[in-house]
């Protein structure tokens, strides 16, 4: 593993987890649109939606952690 690409991703993450506590924080202070209510308008707007992401959730999971993916 090239740990200044796994660094990388590491920061990108962290990055990530916390720029969405603080979207978060800001909206529900200022009284915006959270991440749920705007999933929920989504779903709304197109039902298949929930169903879409298990679907890449599923693939995704597939992809990373099945042990060996088929290959002897």
């Amino acid at each position: 593993m090239n740990w200044k690409w796994a660094a990388t991703w590491t920061f990108w993450l962290i990055l990530l987890a916390v720029s969405f506590g603080l979207l978060e924080g800001y909206a529900i202070h200022s009284g915006g649109t959270t991440l749920s209510s705007y999933v929920w308008h989504l779903s709304k707007g197109w039902p298949p939606l929930p169903f879409v992401a298990g679907l890449v959730a599923g693939g995704l999971a597939v992809h990373f952690w099945w042990t060996n993916q088929g290959l002897k």
